[in-house]
């Protein structure tokens, strides 16, 4: 995340946050982070997940802004959707949260 790009809002960090709370979503990350552009076939063996898992995934990742996607047309003719990992930098302490809870068009619900 850019700051000087655009304003980083609440939302923008919730939804951040959200697509990190998750193991997998890590994993893909740091796989993405360590080897580079992948596409989803190579990817998901490289993980360990099937296919279909893995692009719900990379779809909750690429709506926050955390992995982008492009596609490419491989030698033999097939379109192949690459990923790699979005520019982005998340740092968040009491003061920052206190701004972007000003931020947020989320609403809360309460539970009982």
């Amino acid at each position: 995340m850019r700051q000087s790009a655009q304003r980083i809002t609440g939302d923008d960090v919730l939804a951040k946050l959200s697509a990190l709370a998750n193991p997998q979503r890590l994993r893909i990350i740091a796989t993405l982070q360590a080897g580079g552009r992948n596409y989803v076939s190579q990817l998901a063996r490289d993980i360990g997940i099937s296919r279909p898992l893995l692009n719900l995934h990379l779809q909750k990742l690429e709506a926050a802004g955390l992995v982008v996607s492009d596609f490419e047309v491989s030698d033999d003719g097939k379109a192949l959707r690459y990923f790699s990992v979005a520019e982005f930098s998340l740092v968040l302490d009491a003061a920052r949260i206190a701004g972007l809870a000003e931020t947020l068009t989320v609403q809360s619900t309460k539970s009982t």
